[in-house]
């Protein structure tokens, strides 16, 4: 049994390793690290801009009370979006970390697109291009994290077929080994 278990994790672990070389797609660690670098450098760079926003002066203006609500969303999923690409800078090989750092930036990236169009209406006009310019600028960094983790995905799906594979073969030779005879010596048994 100890030797079946270990040829399954030996087997395991030489696929796991096939499948990072076969899958050419997926980028190597050090460029994601770099990608998410810039991602947050990007993110960092919309805190000041951020600061000038005074939604509540817009009220008297006649727009809606949901952009402060929008506005203080906003700086409060910066936040989380630090912590977020934090964590996948530490552990890129994450797809928990992948999938909430994209889905925070996709929401942020929402949010800010409301935002602009409340700052270019009610406050400044320059104000909302700068904030479009930065959001810009982190397109590309946003794309390749998409890839990224369409590309993490497809590949712990892999491994989990793979897994599920080598399991059930192993469960295919253990249940055609013949019973252990009960009594016998002690020695046989283990």
């Amino acid at each position: 049994m100890r030797s079946i278990l270990g040829r399954f994790a030996a087997s395991l672990l030489l696929l796991s390793l096939r499948l990072g070389a076969q899958a050419g797609g997926v980028a190597p660690e050090w460029e994601i690290r770099k990608n998410i670098s810039a991602l947050a450098g990007s993110v960092e760079r919309l805190k000041p801009l951020l600061e000038q926003v005074r939604p509540e002066e817009w009220v008297s203006q006649g727009a809606p009370d949901a952009y402060i609500g929008q506005w203080k969303t906003i700086r409060t999923e910066i936040g989380y979006l630090g912590i977020s690409t934090g964590t996948l800078l530490r552990q890129p090989d994450r797809l928990t970390a992948a999938l909430d750092t994209f889905f925070r930036i996709d929401r942020l990236q929402a949010l800010l697109d409301s935002l602009e169009a409340g700052i270019r209406r009610y406050q400044n006009p320059a104000l909302a291009d700068l904030l479009r310019g930065v959001v810009s600028e982190g397109a590309g960094s946003r794309e390749r994290l998409r890839q990224y983790v369409l590309d993490l995905a497809a590949i712990k799906e892999q491994e989990c077929k793979v897994a599920d594979q080598e399991a059930q073969r192993c469960r295919l030779i253990l249940s055609r080994q013949p019973p252990k005879k009960a009594g016998g010596n002690k020695e046989e048994q283990r």
